[in-house]
């Protein structure tokens, strides 16, 4: 029993961990107690995802002990760990879009036998469901769930083993809006007043304040503190996490010379779920984009980049028009996207640092020998961005699945540059980056425009918008609703247009 009179639930004691040129786990240390809501912090690359697989039984190479509701085990795959008590609902969902709730919730646990007995499983997801109140059908399909909604019947899931007394969250209100945020906080609170304990990852640290009672920091593989959550002061977490002070200040006012040329104008950009939009971006601007989950934005920047058909609306590229039919229209006018999911539109995550770096510029002759690839030049130019991004590799042979989230996003900004794109578009740079790494994105940005590119940056995170942005387009229900300069800008004016709603 603990010094909070509460059993202790999970221990991992000296845990080591390595993998090829990688000391991931250098004798790391986490405990957890009943009920508890246990926060793990760290920079990407710091090893909480390594020390959660082998919680889980992903990885079973390692030393060290590891012990739970008080007796050692040693786990060689999930399913043994979820029979044992740990559940997990990852940052990336693990849903099938075409299947429903229940089939989702229970897949590959139907009841034994020929045919799948829906009606069985049905009544078994709508106690879950009332449970949870997560206002879902048992037959809804995942596809037409919001994103929210996904994450409660994830959630769902892991609880619908009836072992389960720990829930690690990995990164749970990345792609939620706020009011799914809140929606999950009460849903994690009702589930600690049962007794189940929660590992709570993230990199949103007002969240962790909030909702965590001890806050575990992690850096470089190793253990670093732990901290009493309701007390410690944020920047004490940062300077743990990174090993330094790391400040955020908003931008006080524009960097951008009052005269600078327009390098992109949309006119009236129409599609499905876009009405109108102009706006114009200055050479070495940053143009935020704010708004709330379903304004627009996102659905904006594809039309720009080519991604979607456009209804009406006119693009100019330094005063010319351009027609955007395909993104290759794009790139050739100088305009590059950096997707929201880079994951699945930025990178192709089985090739090497090398291949994801050239990918968007094979038509370059310099990359080629005659008809062939010039392999060394390829490799030659992917070691140049690497140094002069800093990412942190063994080397460009690296496969791209292996790098943090950081330096994955990166690589694309790499890919970018190798391609000598003008105009830039990030669509939420920073989603699942720790804050170091963030800073970075943060410095390179600023480097950027500096050198003359514009960027436009579609961002959820207000204090991200205000940090970078020189203006501020705010949009509601695929409409632009208002334009802010960095100088007049605060939260309450851009929330104000953010539910600007009309008819």
């Amino acid at each position: 029993m603990g010094t909070n009179g509460k059993n202790m639930v999970l221990e991992m004691k000296d845990i080591d961990k390595s993998f090829p040129g990688v000391h991931a786990l250098d004798h790391c240390s986490f405990d957890l107690f009943e009920g508890e809501v246990h926060a793990l912090i760290g920079e990407n690359g710091a090893g909480k995802s390594t020390l959660v697989k082998i919680m889980t039984g992903i990885h079973s190479d390692y030393t060290g002990e590891y012990t739970l509701f008080g007796k050692p085990v040693h786990f060689n795959s999930i399913k043994e760990a979820q029979e044992n008590g740990i559940s997990i609902v990852h940052q990336e969902l693990n849903m099938m879009n075409d299947l429903t709730v229940a089939q989702n919730i229970f897949i590959g646990r139907e009841s034994k036998g020929f045919f799948c007995n829906d009606k069985e499983i049905n009544a078994k997801t709508e106690k879950l469901i009332k449970d949870f109140e997560i206002g879902v059908r048992a037959t809804d399909l995942i596809k037409n769930l919001t994103v929210g909604k996904c994450q409660m019947v994830e959630i769902a899931r892991a609880m619908s083993y009836e072992a389960t007394k720990v829930l690690i969250l990995d990164e749970p209100t990345a792609a939620l809006s706020e009011a799914e945020a809140e929606d999950l906080f009460e849903k994690m609170e009702q589930l600690r007043s049962h007794g189940v304990s929660i590992i709570f990852i993230s990199h949103r640290l007002e969240e962790i304040k909030r909702v965590a009672d001890r806050v575990t920091v992690m850096r470089d593989g190793k253990y670093i503190d732990t901290l009493n959550a309701k007390t410690c002061d944020v920047q004490d977490i940062v300077r743990l996490m990174v090993g330094r002070e790391v400040i955020e200040a908003p931008k006080a006012k524009s960097n951008v010379d009052p005269g600078a040329p327009v390098v992109l104008e949309a006119k009236n950009l129409t599609a499905p779920k876009v009405k109108n939009v102009s706006f114009v971006l200055h050479q070495g601007e940053i143009l935020g984009f704010a708004g709330l989950v379903g304004a627009g934005r996102t659905e904006t920047m594809r039309l720009l980049y080519g991604a979607d058909p456009m209804e009406s609306g006119e693009v100019l590229v330094k005063g010319k028009p351009i027609l955007v039919h395909h993104s290759k229209d794009a790139i050739a006018n100088g305009i590059g996207y950096l997707s929201e999911d880079r994951k699945r539109y930025g990178l192709v995550l089985g090739l090497p640092i090398t291949d994801n770096t050239v990918l968007a510029s094979y038509d370059n002759p310099e990359l080629h020998n005659s008809i062939f690839v010039n392999e060394k030049k390829c490799g030659a130019v992917a070691e140049e961005y690497v140094n002069k991004l800093k990412t942190k590799t063994p080397s460009v042979s690296q496969l791209v699945r292996n790098l943090s989230g950081g330096n994955q996003q990166k690589v694309v900004i790499a890919k970018w540059l190798l391609r000598d794109c003008d105009v830039l578009i990030f669509d939420e740079p920073t989603r699942g980056i720790d804050i170091g790494a963030r800073a970075e994105i943060y410095s390179l940005m600023d480097s950027l425009v500096k050198e003359g590119k514009s960027i436009i940056m579609v961002s959820s995170d207000m204090t991200e918008v205000l940090k970078m942005s020189d203006r501020i387009v705010v949009m509601c229900e695929g409409r632009k609703t208002g334009e802010l300069d960095i100088a007049e800008a605060t939260q309450d004016k851009i929330m104000t247009l953010a539910t600007k709603y009309t008819d």
